[in-house]
């Protein structure tokens, strides 16, 4: 079934070659590298206009870089998540944990996620949880996924498509705007 999917977030997201991972779907990559949150809330308008059939979000590692606090990053992925849903009650939405970096941000990564993966159901989203194919045991990004200790490699590009192709697969497997879909990590 060919769908049509719309990725937003950050220079991760946009150095995805998702069109080409995903090819036999329209595939629109509306992210941009340097993208925070607040950049993604002034997307919003142009991500409802095209009305897709699903929407993968995944954003918050750069607000980190500007030191933005974890209560300011879950508020504005609230705010994404709640404006797409009300505005786009058909469309089935996933948003990713915000992908881990320097252990220094680890504790951070981990309360926005805890509290996306909380918020996430309340408004039919299917989260997608990244963090156990990408970090170490103390958060950090895996070596192996990584060139620096914050942007991907090929090998951490094909873990997230290994935990993205399933989790798409769930979403569309059942109807939007019901009750979210756990990825079980085996």
């Amino acid at each position: 079934m060919s769908v049509s999917l719309a990725f937003l977030g950050d220079g991760l997201v946009a150095g995805g070659q998702w069109d080409e991972w995903l090819s036999g779907h329209d595939v629109h990559n509306l992210a941009v590298s340097g993208n925070s949150t607040d950049e993604v809330i002034l997307q919003l308008a142009q991500v409802i206009e095209m009305r897709p059939d699903a929407i993968v979000i995944g954003v918050g590692t750069n607000d980190l870089g500007w030191r933005r606090s974890d209560e300011y990053v879950v508020r504005n992925l609230e705010t994404i998540l709640y404006t797409l849903r009300r505005a786009l009650p058909e469309t089935r939405i996933m948003v990713q944990s915000v992908l881990p970096r320097e252990q220094a941000f680890a504790a951070t990564i981990r309360s926005i996620n805890r509290h996306i993966w909380q918020y996430a159901p309340t408004q039919h989203v299917q989260y997608l949880d990244l963090w156990p194919a990408l970090a170490l045991p103390d958060g950090e990004l895996d070596p192996a996924m990584g060139i620096d200790r914050l942007h991907l490699n090929p090998a951490g590009y094909a873990a997230w498509l290994a935990e993205l192709k399933p989790g798409l697969e769930m979403l569309f497997e059942r109807p939007p705007s019901t009750t979210s879909i756990p990825i079980q990590h085996a």
